[in-house]
């Protein structure tokens, strides 16, 4: 008689909560993030968008802004702000224009378009239920990670 294979843990969701529950929070909070961030990144590519896209229109919601102000925003340099502008403004996401009064200043703002990208990955983190929809109390979980990420980033 031929041996019969058990299925792997992640084929009985109950098996792969009760290991899922054994480890350690850092673990948790590793992969965490990455399977949410992998499931957002698909999300934004389905519509020609990334990551970087996302945090620059971001930042860009409340008004125009110059585009080394936006480097320092996003944390970037200033030729990767370059490229994320770029591949934005392809997108129709985002306008750029010279300053008038100083031609070497880049300002970047955000169109309807963008606004509407926004709107859009806003929504789907929030509610989907495989991001952080799947969060009972969404606000109350973002206040603990900005209070875990606040904690850790404390040099002595």
């Amino acid at each position: 008689m031929a041996e019969v294979d058990e299925p792997a843990v992640t084929d009985r969701p109950d098996q792969m909560r009760a290991d899922v529950a054994s480890w350690p929070t850092g673990r948790l909070l590793s992969v965490a993030a990455r399977v949410v961030e992998k499931r957002f990144e698909d999300f934004l590519a389905g519509r020609g968008l990334t990551h970087a896209g996302m945090i620059t229109l971001h930042h860009l919601a409340d008004g125009p802004r110059s585009q080394r102000e936006l480097a320092v925003l996003c944390r970037v340099t200033d030729q990767t702000m370059s490229r994320t502008i770029e591949h934005l403004d392809r997108g129709g996401h985002v306008a750029r224009s010279q300053d008038a009064k100083d031609r070497r200043r880049t300002s970047v703002k955000i169109t309807q378009s963008g606004r509407r990208a926004l709107a859009a990955a806003r929504r789907e983190e929030r509610e989907s239920d495989t991001l952080l929809g799947a969060v009972e109390d969404y606000e109350h979980f973002r206040q603990q990670l900005i209070a875990l990420i606040a904690a850790a980033s404390t040099e002595d």
